[in-house]
């Protein structure tokens, strides 16, 4: 009998294309994020202390982030939309204005960045795949994910499902801890302690974030 040869039942060329390599060079949109957060703040006519209270952000953290020191990681940004009576997508890519929305893999609009609450880690970058539907309660990402030497644990409301395209990704939920690769998929309730990062070098997945 023959043997059988190992094949992805996944098309690794079409995710190529897919995500290509989202370089530093390439982020658009990343200062506009600070500027959104003081914006609502102010809507809502919220001084920092007031924020930091509502959130449990500590007063500089939030200055940084306003101030683009610091570029939030999504969870970050999910608790801030909660204290802030936000759309979630509000704060990631802007207000929409249409029913739906279509994205052509050469039309993907959004590329962000964040970093560790110190600013000096970069943890992941990743592009919104539906900025145009307006009151969305869920957003869908395209992730490219680093390898952290200190990674930093997250904790909020919402419900997250994430499907690995390339690389391999190293997922702990509470106390347990999970390595996924290619086609491998994984969803949790974002209230439960969770760290996801590349296990090695950077890995992408596709991320869907839902908060009510």
């Amino acid at each position: 009998m023959q043997k059988k040869e190992n094949t992805s039942h996944i098309n690794v060329d079409f995710f190529e294309d897919l995500t290509g390599s989202i370089s530093d060079n390439a982020v658009k949109g990343v200062e506009a994020i600070g500027e959104r957060v003081r914006r609502l703040r102010e809507e809502k006519g919220l001084g920092l202390n007031e924020l930091s209270n509502m959130t449990g952000f500590e007063v500089d953290f939030l200055k940084r982030i306003e101030n683009n020191e610091v570029k939030p990681q999504l969870g970050t940004m999910m608790r801030l939309s909660k204290a802030l009576d936000s759309a979630f997508g509000r704060l990631v890519s802007g207000v929409g204005n249409k029913l739906y929305s279509i994205t052509r893999k050469d039309e993907q609009k959004i590329i962000s960045r964040s970093t560790s609450k110190k600013g000096q880690q970069k943890a992941y970058t990743y592009k919104s795949l539906a900025p145009e539907v307006q009151g969305r309660h869920m957003e869908a990402l395209i992730v490219q994910l680093e390898s952290l030497q200190e990674p930093e644990a997250s904790c909020h409301d919402g419900e997250e499902f994430i499907y690995v395209l390339e690389g391999t990704v190293a997922l702990r939920i509470g106390e347990e801890a999970f390595d996924l690769e290619p086609g491998d998929s994984a969803y949790y309730l974002s209230t439960t302690p969770h760290i996801i990062m590349a296990k090695e070098d950077s890995a992408t997945i596709i991320a869907v974030l839902y908060q009510e």
